[in-house]
Order: C-alpha cells, then structure tokens, then sequence
C-alpha cells in the first residue's frame, strides 16, 4: 500500500489561489448571542431586538406582529415587576425603580391625590412589561450596567 503523502512520485495539487491576492482572508462571523448562558427563547429575542436596529429598534416596523409583542412587552415583568428585574441581575434598575415609586407615591399622598397611586402602580407596572427585555438585552449582549 503506497502513502499519496510520503511516496516519491505524489506530487500535492497546491491550492487554489485566492479570487482577489489583496483581498484580507475572510474572518469567521462570531455571534455573541450564540455564546450566551441564556435560554434558547432569549437568544431568539435578542436576535430580534438586532433586527430591529438595537435597543433603540429603529427598524422594528419591519418584523412581523407577533415578533414585536415578543421584544416589546414582557409578561412575566408586567407580573412581577421589581421581582423580575431583580432575578434576572438587573438590580441597580430595580432599585432606582422603587426610589421612583415611594417619592411619586409620596408626593401624591403629600397633595391629598390618594387615589392616584393605584393608577401610578398601572403605569409603573405597564413600564415594567415594556422595558424588560431591551433592558436584559443591554445587560446581557451589549455588557451594559444599566444606571451606575
């Protein structure tokens, strides 16, 4: 049995010269979602909020309904809250968040609008729900500390 590596009469074809000689060799695409320790239905949100342009979403018309309601609105944080940013690492938000509460909520106890605080908590709540996943997309993609 001959070696085609070692015999003497194997010549080795060299290989195909490059398309353009000045040309930089093309780099592997890394993507840094891929390498997260997240679920598969974060890294599935996070794509989409890149698609749409970032934490901004400047292009997010472009994406379907349903993939906005995915990127826009958080379930479990309209839920949950302050819980929700606090299980998920995002604790300097959620503390600045309950800073903002108790002083509106004091406020309007201050100018006898007692009632609205139940309205304040909607709003606070709703904002929650809103925030959530750019927040964590921040947090989680870009490496930001959000706040501090």
């Amino acid at each position: 049995m001959s070696d085609p590596y070692n015999s003497v009469g194997a010549q080795m074809a060299a290989p195909p010269p490059p398309l353009n000689a000045n040309a930089p060799a093309p780099r592997p695409v890394r993507d840094p979602i891929a390498a997260l320790d997240v679920s598969e239905t974060w890294k599935r949100r996070f794509r989409l909020i890149e698609q749409a342009g970032g934490p901004s979403l400047p292009h997010q018309r472009e994406l379907t309904s349903g993939e906005r309601l995915s990127i826009n609105f958080n379930f479990l944080a309209f839920f949950f809250g302050v819980f929700y940013y606090l299980a998920k690492g995002m604790w300097r938000q959620a503390l600045a968040y309950v800073v903002l509460i108790f002083l509106l909520s004091l406020v309007l106890v201050v100018l006898g609008w007692d009632n609205a605080n139940r309205a304040l908590a909607t709003a606070f709540y709703i904002m929650f729900g809103m925030r959530a996943n750019v927040s964590y997309y921040r947090r989680m993609v870009l490496g930001e500390k959000l706040w501090l």
